[in-house]
């Protein structure tokens, strides 16, 4: 019975039936594999039609670095070529960039386009419109309230504007000895008179709203009002991840010390012997292991407190034009100023720092022109920076004087510097906004 089916199958493959599927099999076949062989390569995307380079996923330097610093030396590296040397701004397109061509396009569209409305409530002679000063800790906030009315950002027709800018100076309550429990009340009190005045805040709830802070005050100082925190944009020097900033929506705010005491450094590593500098207060427990276990050691200029005037004139920042690799651990905030003084001073930065949002992180690759290290690695650091070669070191010094222009501030603003860079961080966060 058995061997009767299986000599039966054979037979159906002659059949008409059979034949008729075993030519249909060959036909699919066929036709399929001159559909394949036919496949061109896939068109490239028109450049008259470019895209908004939309906020990636930013994560932290403890997601994103090994443990050790990896540097690139190779420049040509993931660099497409897509620039002329008659660009007048060709110097952009080097792979200090994530996406050097799309940087500069929307960058222009965003100087033809973008406009941003300054809310004329409040006193200027108190807390609102106006900074304290342009000089020390707080000058980033101070030059950003100067540069946006000189800019040509600014739109008095609130009809017009992207955003909305909320012109209140928390350290400038500060400097009149304001309590922060007291601060929270002002901005409160400030913040209601706008929302019951204007439509703006509520039709998104804030989300089109920005105000600006550094340093420490103003982040106390706001946060006793948590609908503002949670849903306007905040600008501010401490973007630490570990104190509720959220990378998608606020800015980090680079910490400018200007004037800076002496010129730029760069080009000149001829000059820069001594491999590792720091020095200043032990006011974290990062600072306190830094100075615990490298104080004392031949090769790592460590000091546990600032250099002494009397030692000398400008002694501190002269350091950072004989140095290599200037360490930016984290103070009473996850930021520091070292980190913009080393760019400066043509010092390539160490950040030492496990929550760190560095400033324009979405536009500029710090891998490029930076060592981004773990806080556990500082047990390890002199062998770390020792690891990176000569030619390494070169091309981070010269990927760090490249990016000097977007860590200064000017009065009226230049393109490119730290005002314009800190506006297209806003200018990108404003496509995601939806009313």
């Amino acid at each position: 019975m058995i061997a009767g089916k299986l000599q039966s199958q054979p037979s159906q493959l002659f059949s008409p039936k059979g034949a008729i599927l075993t030519l249909s099999i060959l036909t699919l076949i066929s036709f399929s594999y001159f559909s394949f062989k036919s496949l061109g390569p896939p068109l490239p995307l028109s450049p008259s039609t470019p895209q908004l380079t939309l906020l990636p996923t930013t994560s932290s330097a403890a997601d994103t670095v090994p443990s050790h610093a990896h540097v690139i030396s190779n420049e040509k590296e993931n660099n497409v070529d897509e620039g002329g040397g008659d660009d007048e701004d060709g110097d952009l397109f080097t792979d200090v960039y994530h996406s050097p061509k799309l940087f500069k396009l929307n960058f222009e569209e965003m100087e033809r386009k973008f406009k941003i409305y300054i809310y004329p409530d409040g006193d200027p002679k108190t807390f609102y419109q106006t900074p304290r000063k342009l000089t020390g800790k707080y000058a980033s906030e101070g030059y950003f309230f100067q540069n946006i009315r000189e800019s040509r950002f600014r739109t008095d027709d609130p009809d017009q504007a992207h955003l909305f800018f909320i012109p209140i100076s928390c350290h400038k309550m500060r400097g009149k000895g304001t309590s922060y429990e007291n601060m929270t009340i002002i901005v409160q009190n400030y913040l209601d008179g706008l929302i019951a005045k204007y439509p703006y805040w509520n039709r998104t709830l804030g989300a089109d709203h920005f105000f600006v802070t550094c340093h420490d005050v103003g982040v106390r100082a706001t946060e006793g009002v948590p609908f503002l925190v949670k849903n306007a944009i905040r600008v501010v020097c401490s973007p630490s991840y570990d104190v509720g900033f959220i990378p998608h929506k606020d800015v980090a705010l680079p910490q400018v010390l200007q004037p800076f005491a002496l010129p730029a450094g760069g080009n000149d590593v001829e000059n820069r012997t001594t491999l590792g500098f720091w020095a200043g207060h032990r006011n974290s427990k990062i600072r306190v292991i830094l100075a615990r276990v490298w104080e004392n050691d031949t090769e790592l200029d460590i000091s546990n407190n600032r250099i002494s005037r009397a030692t000398g004139h400008l002694v501190y920042q002269k350091r950072f034009y004989r140095t290599k690799f200037c360490i930016c651990p984290g103070g009473s905030q996850v930021n520091s100023a070292r980190i913009t003084d080393s760019i400066h001073y043509g010092c390539v930065p160490v950040i030492l720092s496990n929550y760190y949002d560095l400033p324009f992180n979405d536009i500029l690759n710090w891998q490029k022109f930076a060592v981004v290290l773990r806080e556990n690695d500082v047990y390890n650091l002199k062998q770390i920076l020792k690891n990176i070669s000569q030619e390494e070191f070169v091309t981070l010094h010269k990927n760090l004087v490249k990016v000097q222009k977007h860590f200064q501030w000017n009065s009226p603003p230049v393109k490119y510097d730290a005002f314009h860079m800190v506006i297209y961080e806003l200018w990108l966060r404003h496509h995601v906004i939806k009313y």
